[in-house]
């Protein structure tokens, strides 16, 4: 199944306690359509050498609506071979 979101897109939350919230598309996985997007449903973890940590956590697919497409990816193109010819 192909998705329409993919990593660097800019979407909003449309359903859940985050409603309304805009943010980037971190990582995206496709096999159980789950996505992660920054500062959206923000996950504490206390460990005892670094404390508290805050880390975006993942979400249904079907909870985002698609803002902007990310940018695709510059692709180099071959230089062109110049077609002079000395007469």
């Amino acid at each position: 199944m192909k998705l329409k979101v993919k990593k660097g897109s800019s979407v909003e939350v449309i359903a859940g306690a985050d409603r309304g919230k805009k943010g980037a598309v971190i990582e995206v996985l496709p096999q159980s359509l789950m996505v992660k997007v920054q500062g959206v449903n923000m996950k504490t973890h206390f460990d005892k050498k670094d404390g508290i940590l805050k880390s975006e956590g993942f979400f249904d697919y079907s909870n985002v609506r698609l803002v902007q497409q990310a940018a695709k990816a510059a692709t180099r193109k071959s230089p062109k071979k110049s077609e002079s010819k000395s007469a």
